[in-house]
C-alpha cells in the first residue's frame, strides 16, 4: 500500500540516492518500501529475504519483454536492496486508473496476455508451480490443482500495483517480478481478477479475463485464489 505516514528510509537508500529525492511509494506486509528516487529510478528494499533473485528474473525476462532495467542490488547487515531504472507509464492503481476502473481492468488482463505470450516457457529456468509453492510455504495437505489449462511464465505477483499502463490502456511493462516462473496462466489470472476487487471496487473482475481474450474458469478461479491465500 502506499504509505500514508512518514516513512523511514533505510541508510542504504539515502546512500544510493546521494542528492536525489527521495519519496516513498510503496510497503508491503513485511515491511518491505519501496522509493522513487530522482527522477529515473527506484530502489526497493527489503528486511527480509535476498532479491538477488528478483534482480536475476528481471534481467532474464528483459531479453523478452518491458521490466525495469537492473542497476544494482546488494545486501548488508540491515536488509537487501535492489536499484531499477524507472518506466514509462503509471500503475494500474495509480488515481487516473482508479477512476477508470473497468478499463483498468480490462488493460490489466491485456497485459498479462502480453506477458504471457512474450516469455518462453522452454528457456525459463524458474518454477512458480502448486508443488513448489506449497513447498516452500510448508503447507501440507492442500488440495490437488486442476488439470493445467496452459503453462506460461507467470508474473507471480500479479495484483493490480504491479501493472504499468500508457493513459490509452496499452501495457507499459510490469514490475515485481521476484516470484516469476513456469505455472498454470490461471495463477496469474486468478489473483490479478482478485486485486482489482481490493484495488477497484467489486465488479470488474469479468474486464480482466475479457482483457486477457478468456472466459472465466471457475474452478481454476477458485484453487488458484485459495493457494495465493494460503502460500
Amino acid at each position: 500500500m502506499r504509505p500514508d505516514q512518514p516513512v523511514a528510509v533505510p541508510g542504504i537508500v539515502r546512500r544510493l540516492a546521494g542528492d536525489a529525492a527521495v519519496v516513498a511509494v510503496w510497503r508491503n506486509e513485511l515491511g518491505g518500501l519501496t522509493f522513487h528516487v530522482g527522477a529515473d529510478r527506484y530502489v526497493k528494499w527489503t528486511p527480509v529475504g535476498d532479491l538477488a533473485g528478483e534482480a536475476d528474473r528481471l534481467r532474464w525476462a528483459s531479453r523478452f519483454t518491458t521490466v525495469p532495467r537492473v542497476l544494482g542490488h546488494g545486501t548488508d547487515g540491515d536488509g537487501s536492496w535492489l536499484v531499477t531504472a524507472a518506466l514509462p507509464g503509471r500503475s494500474a492503481v495509480d488515481p487516473y486508473w482508479i477512476a477508470r476502473p473497468d478499463a483498468a481492468a480490462r488493460a490489466i488482463g491485456l497485459a498479462l496476455r502480453v506477458l504471457h505470450d512474450a516469455l518462453p516457457v522452454a528457456e525459463c529456468p524458474y518454477d512458480w508451480g502448486v508443488a513448489m509453492r506449497l513447498g516452500r510455504a510448508g503447507v501440507t495437505g492442500f488440495a490437488d490443482p486442476p488439470p493445467v489449462d496452459r503453462l506460461v511464465v507467470c508474473q507471480g505477483d500479479p495484483c493490480a500495483p504491479n501493472t504499468l499502463l500508457h493513459d490509452d490502456g496499452t501495457p507499459a511493462g510490469h514490475v515485481d517480478l521476484g516470484s516469476l516462473g513456469v505455472a498454470d496462466r490461471w495463477a496469474d489470472l486468478a489473483v490479478a481478477a482478485m486485486s482489482t476487487e481490493w484495488n477497484h471496487g467489486p465488479g470488474h473482475s469479468g474486464a480482466v479475463y475479457a482483457g486477457y481474450g478468456v472466459a472465466p474458469d471457475a474452478e481454476r478461479i477458485a484453487y488458484y485464489r485459495a493457494l495465493w491465500h494460503a502460500t
